[in-house]
């Protein structure tokens, strides 16, 4: 393997403070098994919901080597499969006359694979991240990857070769936001027919206490508080945006920077969490929806802490 090849891959390895409750390790089997069967598995959600991490947190289940892809509008094909980039320069030097010295200089565009490429090749696992983010032009390649098992290859790719069989041990694993989020395209249903596709939404209470326990250093009792706070906003009705995971943690780790304590009476703390969650559940610059939000948060804070 290519120095080029080997700065696209991760090692699997397991997740520093992953938390794995019941309902995740149900999560993390079905898809070991829809792996096995030979089916590359969608991960779908709004943000907040650990698609990422579960992806990653199976990736190092399966064991081989990692090659990630982040979505972006700006993808074309030859961002996932490779393209020329720089130049290669050879030099020749003849001095065989030892009256004469002889030199050549060869300079020509140079073929490098990108991340699909090398992932199919030596069956390595890919996480295509956020993958509707992509143009849907520009993952058509990945339609004969995941049914036929080929890649097909750009003429200028050194090699007489027109396709490349895809390695038995390649590995599939997508992320996808909700099509009404803002730059996210609608995937082919071609594509998305060769995948299977895995809703997650808001973990169970427990899964969540655990989790935010583990990010935070928070005890048990102060973090079933806050999620007891974020399932009350969800509850209410009152939020653009339902609040997720990411609010408990940055509550908890902005309160032992700041030397707060969940308690109804730390002005520290009902500061921290009426700016954090009213930010995460409410649309930039709506006042009216904010304002509703801080009275619900009030409340909430009074009842639970």
């Amino acid at each position: 393997m290519s120095v080029d090849e080997l700065s696209t891959v991760l090692e699997p390895r397991p997740l520093p403070n992953f938390v794995e409750t019941e309902e995740v390790r149900g999560i993390t089997e079905r898809s070991l098994a829809y792996i096995q069967a030979g089916f590359p598995i969608h991960f779908r959600g709004v943000s907040g919901t650990g698609k990422t991490t579960i992806a990653m947190h199976v990736a190092s289940k399966i064991g081989r080597p990692v090659v990630m892809i982040h979505g972006d509008e700006e993808f074309s094909s030859s961002d996932l499969v490779g393209g020329e980039y720089g130049y290669r320069v050879r030099k020749v030097v003849d001095n065989f006359i030892h009256s004469v010295l002889k030199t050549e200089e060869d300079m020509q565009r140079r073929w490098v694979d990108n991340r699909l490429t090398v992932a199919c090749k030596y069956g390595f696992t890919l996480i295509y991240d956020e993958f509707t983010r992509s143009r849907p032009e520009a993952n058509n390649t990945l339609l004969s990857v995941l049914q036929e098992k080929m890649l097909d290859l750009p003429a200028a790719r050194e090699g007489n070769e027109s396709y490349l069989r895809v390695h038995p041990d390649f590995t599939a694993i997508f992320t996808s936001n909700p099509e009404e989020y803002a730059g996210v395209y609608r995937s082919q249903d071609a594509l998305r027919d060769r995948m299977i596709t895995m809703d997650l939404g808001h973990y169970d209470k427990e899964t969540e206490i655990e989790i935010t326990k583990a990010k935070t250093d928070l005890s048990s009792e102060d973090s079933a508080k806050l999620i007891d706070i974020v399932n009350g906003l969800r509850e209410s009705g009152k939020c653009e945006y339902a609040p997720t995971i990411r609010g408990p943690m940055m509550i908890g780790k902005t309160l032992k920077i700041r030397g707060g304590s969940v308690s109804k009476d730390d002005k520290i703390f009902r500061e921290t969490a009426l700016e954090i969650l009213t930010s995460e559940t409410s649309r930039v610059g709506s006042k009216t929806h904010q304002a509703k939000v801080k009275d619900v948060l009030n409340e909430l804070i009074d009842k639970y802490c």
